[in-house]
């Protein structure tokens, strides 16, 4: 299987790809755009939300001998279209630890990450015993347990962006504390 990663306009990726399919029906590779859930405090509200782990990116899967050049104008012709990564001229398939990122969350978190479940330590670093955030302990930049939230810092070809994923402590702080 080969992986690509397309960019299009943020925050309007599943249009992009409502319209994608709609438009070309007779095409039925398999498209991809991994969500996060979260919630946010606003005006005093907790409001659960579902944002993209790779804002502005979706991803295509081809099987065996497809290339993404028989593809490649139905994609660009569709509004909202940006870019193939690494370029138009250059377009590469997702290899190392690009494609190891992308396919943690395709295969192993399903199409919503949704909240780990964690506990901490008696040096106080957070320890990962289910979720989106296993295996990705060595990416974690920052930790709220307040916001039950996990900063991770995620790299695909050249760019570096972070994003938040939600968590919830299941086990007891030291001294005796339950975590929330």
């Amino acid at each position: 299987m080969k992986y690509f990663a397309v960019q299009v306009k943020t925050r309007g990726e599943e249009k992009y790809i409502r319209l994608f399919q709609a438009l070309h029906p007779e095409i039925t590779i398999k498209v991809y755009f991994p969500k996060r859930e979260i919630d946010i405090r606003r005006r005093g509200v907790i409001v659960h939300t579902s944002l993209g782990i790779f804002p502005g990116y979706i991803f295509i899967e081809l099987e065996g001998e497809e290339d993404l050049h028989d593809y490649q104008w139905a994609f660009r012709s569709t509004d909202g279209f940006y870019r193939f990564l690494k370029s138009n001229q250059n377009i590469c398939a997702l290899q190392d630890k690009d494609l190891e990122m992308v396919l943690h969350f395709i295969k192993k978190v399903g199409p919503v990450a949704g909240k780990s479940k964690v506990y901490f330590d008696e040096n106080a670093r957070i320890v990962v015993s289910e979720g989106p955030l296993m295996g990705l302990e060595g990416k974690i930049i920052k930790v709220d347990k307040r916001k039950g939230r996990a900063k991770i810092k995620l790299d695909l070809y050249d760019d570096t962006f972070s994003i938040d994923l939600a968590f919830e402590v299941i086990g007891v702080l030291e001294g005796g504390h339950r975590g929330r």
